[in-house]
């Protein structure tokens, strides 16, 4: 049975992981007969928004604590995760990979990564083991695989040309489809950079959990 790490960035599209692509992440994983492990950075937010009204909120929240509710508890920090207990790694998407994760959400191609993150995403890479980001988190792509890789965010030309200015090869796709890099054993997928539903998300992120499986 394949064991999967999901990483969260908080819980929330505007400053945290997008709940539905994180649900509908760790549904498909159960689906296609795998297990799956949550994890989170034990960080501060960015910030917080008010998901009511679309607004900063002067509170302050933690990524780790935040991501737990969509792992109904069950989670670990990102500094235990161990490369070697598992088959695959997904990172969902929401504005918190762009925010939390890295500072591209504030910084576009100069943005860095935390480390933590960074350290996680190539000893995957560096050990063959597939890797699946979903929506803005493929703008990781291309400072943790190198010049060259392949990936997408949809049809955004903005975050497509950040992704190639710092070496990454973006290619256009649909909500409902997946880019997949051979070559680096890494999935990618639109999902709400296009969706108008979250069955569109269904779709997309159905593909590419079930690739990253065949890839494992």
């Amino acid at each position: 049975m394949k064991k999967i790490a999901v990483v969260f960035a908080g819980c929330g599209v505007m400053d945290g992981s997008e709940i539905h692509e994180s649900v509908i992440t760790l549904l498909h994983i159960n689906r296609q007969g795998a297990t799956y492990q949550c994890f989170a950075p034990d960080i501060q937010q960015h910030h917080v928004i008010n998901h009511a009204i679309a607004q900063p909120s002067e509170e302050t929240r933690n990524v780790f604590v935040e991501s737990a509710r969509i792992a109904r508890g069950e989670i670990n920090k990102l500094d235990q995760l161990n490369p070697e207990n598992f088959d695959a790694l997904i990172f969902p998407g929401g504005l918190g990979a762009a925010k939390n994760l890295c500072d591209f959400a504030f910084k576009a191609e100069n943005m860095t990564i935390n480390k933590q993150v960074e350290t996680v995403i190539k000893a995957f890479h560096e050990s063959g083991k597939p890797v699946g980001l979903i929506c803005i988190s493929p703008v990781l792509a291309p400072k943790t695989f190198g010049a060259g890789v392949k990936c997408t965010i949809g049809t955004d030309q903005k975050t497509a040309q950040s992704i190639e200015k710092m070496g990454g090869v973006h290619i256009a796709c649909d909500v409902n489809n997946i880019v997949v890099d051979e070559t680096h054993k890494l999935v990618t997928t639109p999902a709400y950079m296009l969706a108008n539903s979250i069955s569109e998300v269904d779709t997309g992120v159905g593909k590419l959990v079930q690739k990253i499986i065949a890839l494992c």
